[in-house]
């Protein structure tokens, strides 16, 4: 795979989604989780993630609460709102389309 920053644009904001559609996170636990679910193949710098999750909070999509950590400071967690549940049904589709047209092509012989 190529480096391990590189992502498909608008990638980010589904893999976002997805982590905390399980349960809200704070964003260095969201970076860790998609680094821990990706075999550490993906990697998302604060530079990248910030400005995400400012973006999909300013959409609507996910909601911001102050609470402690389990080291005990506090940090922003971050969970999806309904509106963000059906973003990311929006957006699994559109993913599932592409990665799919992407693979009948890798897949062609000639």
């Amino acid at each position: 795979m190529g480096k391990p920053h590189d992502l498909v644009q608008g990638t980010l904001d589904l893999l976002i989604l997805k982590v905390i559609s399980l349960e809200p996170k704070h964003g260095w636990a969201i970076a860790k989780r998609i680094q821990q679910i990706s075999q550490h193949a993906l990697q998302v710098q604060q530079g990248s993630l910030y400005p995400a999750l400012y973006r999909l909070e300013q959409q609507a999509w996910i909601k911001a609460e102050w609470k402690k950590t389990e080291t005990g400071r506090l940090a922003k967690f971050y969970a999806l709102t309904a509106a963000g549940r059906r973003q990311l049904q929006k957006e699994l589709a559109s993913w599932s389309r592409l990665s799919g047209a992407i693979n009948l092509v890798m897949r062609t012989t000639e």
